[in-house]
């Protein structure tokens, strides 16, 4: 109840009454493996996860948490009580309860988990990749790092699959950063126009903020390819500050360089989300200041050669489960000889 009072757009409340609507009425299960058989956090955020996927289905009774709250305060059942405002459909001459099953049966929309990222071949195990996106839910924005080949931009894609439930490229932006990208280009600049006069551009960033504000129950993510090969403070200019995840309320909205109106006021919705990748290996990369870091959750992904990897290759390439399992001696150190530009290993 604590949560909905705070946040009434972005979390569920569990009240007795509510309980009884959606598992009744929406026909989701609530499940009940907290303690002493009550519900317990996982299960919350299971409901919490499956009511924003079925809200974008036209046909679901309700489509975010104050309307579910305000209809199971309504709600009406033979074996429960009801507040004094609820209406009967019998009196007010609306259909029977009957006919309004067929809305609840509409088609839900295909869901994209965790077990898809790894049934595609991720090579991280279920919970590390459970880790990793509840780190995305709670800071908002996260940066992949490591070395070249480690699946990065991969792995960001189907990451923010499975935030929103869903594969849905609609909700998904991609851009890269390079050196000569600008605050221009990345927010909001002035542009040639075909009548040789300039006019003001949003740019893919301030773009996604105002699709994911006219869709407050939709996740949105913003993906970063190179997030460190431009210059991010300079890129990003005052939305550095709008992206910190205490900061995403419109009482914390501030002007922008290139304003549309002197009233203008900017920020960043709490459901959109933003994903780096960051190429250590790279050393004309620039730096990435102290005030990045702070509001970026950071997560390295390295070389993975364990079972998962084993497998993968076994079945897509055909080699031979022996030569997988291979161990390299201890104390072996093989020599570097070059071949055809490339420095190879030999015995």
């Amino acid at each position: 109840m604590a949560l909905y009072w705070i946040r009434p757009w972005n979390f569920l409340t569990l009240d007795g009454q509510s309980q009884v609507y959606i598992s009744k009425k929406l026909g989701i299960d609530i499940g009940k493996n907290g303690p002493k058989g009550r519900c317990s956090a996982v299960d919350y955020l299971k409901v919490l996860d499956e009511l924003e996927l079925r809200f974008q289905e036209e046909a679901y009774p309700v489509h975010s948490f104050p309307e579910l709250s305000l209809a199971a305060w309504l709600y009406k059942d033979s074996d429960t009580s009801v507040h004094s405002n609820a209406t009967d459909p019998d009196q007010t001459g609306e259909s029977s309860e009957d006919e309004d099953e067929s809305e609840v049966t509409a088609a839900p929309i295909e869901p994209y988990l965790i077990d898809d990222i790894v049934a595609e071949g991720a090579f991280l195990d279920r919970e590390t990749l459970a880790d990793i996106l509840e780190r995305l839910r709670t800071k908002k924005n996260l940066i992949l790092q490591g070395p070249p080949g480690t699946g990065k931009t991969w792995l960001a894609k189907r990451l923010a699959f499975a935030l929103m439930g869903q594969k849905n490229d609609s909700k998904l932006r991609a851009v890269q950063f390079h050196p000569n990208l600008t605050y221009e280009d990345f927010v909001r600049g002035w542009r040639p126009s075909g009548d040789g006069k300039l006019t003001l551009v949003d740019g893919p960033f301030l773009e996604m903020i105002n699709d994911a504000k006219k869709d407050a129950t939709t996740k949105y993510v913003v993906v970063i390819e190179e997030i460190n090969r431009g210059n991010p403070a300079q890129i990003f200019g005052e939305m550095l500050t709008l992206m910190e995840a205490d900061k995403r309320t419109p009482n914390e909205a501030l002007e922008l360089s290139y304003r549309r109106s002197d009233s203008e006021r900017v920020f960043a919705p709490d459901n959109l989300y933003v994903i780096g990748t960051m190429n250590i290996a790279d050393r004309s990369l620039a730096l990435v200041d102290l005030a990045l870091r702070r509001r970026f959750a950071y997560i390295d992904l390295k070389p993975t050669f364990g079972e998962p990897w084993r497998n993968w290759v076994h079945t897509k390439a055909g080699i031979d489960m022996d030569i997988l399992k291979c161990q390299v001696p201890h104390g072996y150190k093989p020599s570097l000889q070059k071949s055809q530009g490339v420095f190879v290993a030999v015995a």
